[in-house]
């Protein structure tokens, strides 16, 4: 059996069904690199305080530096098969080949409370940046230029999932990229947020003294190497919240649930425009499977796993939110179950992102089929309004006019610009049928609404690229 990082009180070994049930090293393994950062710290502030020789201090340092190098090469591998309860323990015994006795002495003025913490806040925040610069953006990029390429098709809008008014195609694809936007600032101000520090110990705090895990701290960021980012290590405020502190764990979940919602309803979107019965873009063959029956089936599938995986990201969250709502101060056990949701969390999210950006790239729109759903006339009831608004009629009296304006067209079967213009006037004495014949006309139609900013997204964008 693998040594422990407690026991000394038991007289007993542990039940092998509680070893089994507690253990969690098949899923902290993630944080093995962030916990061998943490030590490392560690190792300097023990130094400044002087309960670590220069010696001892490099001989640790050397000997947790080697175990980083194995993990980076893919030599330290982790299952449900280890026998190590958790990731901490495990890189104690690894540290133990390398350096001996030596490692009894690393674990002064530390608990694996205030480790995990540590190593948790750090995985998150190279786990925000990679998911940011690295997926988010790319896939806003993708509908950027997406939009930009087909920026002259207009396509029908919809509201209850019926054709409202004609929008341009690309003010669609932005809207989606604004929130893609808005879910990235969303992470980076959480990540900002989350502070980095050592010396709570189990709860109440270690006898080190803010100075030297200040000068310790210091000291080992100015000599690091080949780590991700750089950030601050600070002593601790109030070493209780430090070890019960998971709001953050819930906030990035939560957070990742928005984002993974905005990927749902995108996905929702190409399924219903890659319908026959809407038949406004072509799927790529890369990003589609067939069916084992028919063989005439293209389904997005991928597609259908991003809406689905939604539900899988709030089943975290709630998952989280409802393991933490009855615990006590401080650390209780429960709060290992944090670390499940959080890294499928980032790990379902950064999969859907990489897969729409492939997707988004290969698209292809049919103008022609678009076209067709742009005759309807519906989509121009509303210009009619304004039509009659412009000439001195009360927006709620030309509102009602063009609705029965409407149910005549589709009781009669007729189009309303091929009403006869004396029939027209039935309805209103305004209307002069050589001028509204011209508002059936998706580019007239979008063009009238000058509410939208133009201006300020343009210089949006170049303030972006700059």
């Amino acid at each position: 059996m693998a040594k422990k990082l407690w026991g000394g009180r038991f007289s007993k070994k542990t039940n092998p069904l509680v070893e089994e049930f507690t253990k969690s090293i098949h899923y902290d393994y993630k944080l093995a690199e962030c916990d061998i950062f943490g030590s490392l710290a560690h190792v300097y502030i023990l130094e400044k305080c002087g309960y670590l020789t220069p010696a001892e201090k490099g001989k640790l340092e050397e000997g947790l530096d080697s175990i980083r190098q194995r993990l980076i090469e893919g030599k330290g591998k982790f299952s449900i098969h280890n026998k190590e309860e958790d990731i901490h323990t495990w890189i104690q015994n690894e540290l133990y080949k390398e350096v001996g006795d030596l490692v009894l002495k690393l674990h002064t003025a530390r608990s694996r409370n205030d480790q995990v913490v540590f190593a948790t806040k750090l995985y998150c925040k190279y786990a925000i940046e990679d998911l940011c610069d690295g997926c988010i953006s790319k896939l806003a990029i993708a509908l950027n230029t997406l939009a930009k390429q087909n920026k002259e098709i207009i396509i029908p809008g919809f509201t209850h999932l019926q054709h409202a008014q004609p929008v341009r195609l690309r003010d669609y694809l932005y809207a989606y990229e604004e929130m893609l936007r808005r879910d990235y600032r969303r992470l980076q101000y959480i990540a900002q947020n989350i502070i980095i520090t050592l010396g709570a110990g189990a709860l109440a705090g270690t006898p080190i003294g803010v100075n030297e895990y200040r000068w310790g701290a210091e000291a080992f960021l100015k000599e690091v190497k080949n780590w991700k980012k750089e950030f601050n290590i600070e002593a601790t405020v109030n070493s209780i919240d430090t070890v019960s502190d998971r709001d953050f764990v819930i906030e990035i979940i939560s957070a990742l649930s928005i984002l993974a919602m905005h990927l749902s309803r995108l996905a929702e979107d190409l399924i219903i425009w890659a319908t026959k019965e809407f038949d406004f873009i072509e799927i790529d063959d890369a990003y589609c499977t067939g069916s084992s029956l028919m063989p005439q089936k293209k389904n997005p599938d991928a597609l259908e796993l991003i809406r689905g995986y939604a539900g899988r990201l709030y089943g975290n969250l709630v998952s989280v939110l409802t393991m933490m709502k009855g615990l006590p101060l401080t650390y209780n056990r429960d709060m290992q179950l944090d670390k499940e949701p959080l890294f499928n969390s980032f790990e379902i999210v950064c999969s859907e992102l990489r897969v729409l950006e492939g997707l988004i790239k290969t698209l292809k729109f049919n103008k022609k089929k678009i076209e067709e759903h742009l005759r309807d006339e519906s989509l121009y009831a509303t210009d009619l309004v304004y039509y009659l608004v412009d000439k001195k009629i009360p927006f709620k009296e030309a509102h009602t006019i063009i609705g029965k304006l409407i149910k005549y067209s589709l009781d009669n079967g007729i189009e309303i610009k091929n009403i006869p213009e004396d029939k027209l006037k039935v309805f209103s004495d305004k209307f002069v049928k050589k001028e509204i014949v011209t508002l059936f006309d998706p580019r007239v139609s979008v063009e009238s609404k000058r509410s939208i900013n133009r201006k300020a997204r343009t210089a949006l964008e170049r303030a972006r690229q700059e």
